[in-house]
């Protein structure tokens, strides 16, 4: 079911109330304390774009392979895209790109059981009729800017939400041929990472620059990248960021 709220402080904060089941959607038209990755803000305008959260309940799913659900939800957001004719990437680890700007964020918070995870929260916020960003906003684009015209907001929610769907129960149906299954999604996830296989600059968190390629990611969901020395190495979430 979806709820829809004029204002809140974050979906994903209202999502963690177990009153949500498996399904359940919090969608706002206007968070005050939306976050992203890293600790970011995520900024935007009343009822112009799309904020929400989806509660998902993959108890059936080693916590060792986390990652699937990330990749899952990715995929599905690159698949909802591509029928509207924007054809977009996947920026490692969540964030979805047209080109080298950010159209999409994603939160995802898992919640675990003694073995496997329990429960997990996937907060969305996609740009979708906002045409005007704070300067502040390093590379924002929406939608409506890359298809020239404004959107129905409730119709590509809907539609993100069957894709999720038909890519969840796919893997939940899967799980016991995982080998087929997880490395389907795996190389599909791969094939859509932004900036692969071409040579950029990364940051460390020392502030140290280099020079590097991404190969794609390993099960675990770390980047594997290769500097021109040929030498590869993974770097987990907050080992590494893009410089754009």
């Amino acid at each position: 079911m979806i709820y829809h709220l004029d204002i809140t402080t974050s979906t994903n904060d209202d999502a963690r109330d177990e009153k949500y089941r498996e399904g359940d959607v919090v969608w706002a038209d206007f968070q005050t304390a939306g976050r992203g990755q890293r600790g970011h803000e995520w900024h935007s305008r009343r009822g112009e774009n799309l904020t929400f959260s989806v509660v998902l309940e993959p108890n059936f799913l080693p916590i060792a392979e986390q990652f699937l659900v990330s990749e899952v939800v990715a995929l599905s957001l690159v698949d909802m895209l591509a029928d509207y004719g924007v054809e977009a990437r996947i920026k490692w680890t969540n964030d979805i790109y047209v080109g080298d700007r950010k159209l999409v964020g994603i939160l995802i918070e898992h919640s675990l059981s003694s073995t496997t995870l329990r429960r997990t929260i996937v907060g969305v916020g996609i740009n979708v009729n906002q045409t005007e960003f704070d300067s502040s906003i390093p590379n924002p684009v929406s939608m409506a800017q890359l298809l020239g015209k404004q959107l129905d907001a409730e119709e590509i929610l809907r539609n993100f939400l069957t894709h999720l769907q038909r890519n969840y129960e796919a893997l939940r149906e899967m799980q016991n041929a995982k080998c087929k299954m997880q490395n389907f999604l795996h190389k599909r996830y791969n094939s859509l990472l932004y900036r692969l296989n071409e040579y950029h600059t990364y940051a460390l968190p020392s502030g140290e620059m280099f020079e590097a390629k991404i190969l794609g990611t390993a099960s675990s969901g770390a980047l594997q990248l290769e500097n021109k020395l040929g030498i590869t190495k993974e770097y987990l979430f907050k080992e590494v960021e893009f410089v754009i």
